[in-house]
């Protein structure tokens, strides 16, 4: 018998688990790439703590601190060869081409 946890039974907590589920598939399909990876788990952070910095204690520091951690994730995201999220987001909107999962890992998927 395997160790799942219960289903809610609440529609909203389904469909919120189903998204959560769905968007860290998503996320790991992007970041296959070890460097990449690994730089985020770095990256991320510091963006989130110059954010937070940026509003409660020193805008020079918080600004300083997000725009580390974003350079780092855009770097990773040089390193595998795809598009950074929020970047596909407005290429879309612009009507230009967008690469969501790098090719060489797209290849591995599609059995190429």
């Amino acid at each position: 018998m395997e160790d799942t946890p219960p289903t809610p039974n609440f529609p909203i907590a389904r469909r919120t688990l189903r998204f959560a589920k769905r968007a860290r598939l998503n996320w790991l399909e992007r970041h296959q790439h070890q460097f990449n990876f690994a730089i985020h788990l770095l990256g991320i952070p510091l963006a989130i703590s110059g954010v937070i910095l940026l509003f409660l204690v020193d805008w020079y520091w918080g600004a300083s601190l997000f725009v580390l951690g974003y350079l780092f994730q855009w770097c990773g995201h040089l390193v595998e060869g795809n598009d950074v999220g929020e970047w596909i987001v407005i290429k879309k909107a612009l009507g230009l081409q967008t690469v969501a999962i790098s090719p060489k890992y797209n290849a591995v998927k599609n059995g190429d």
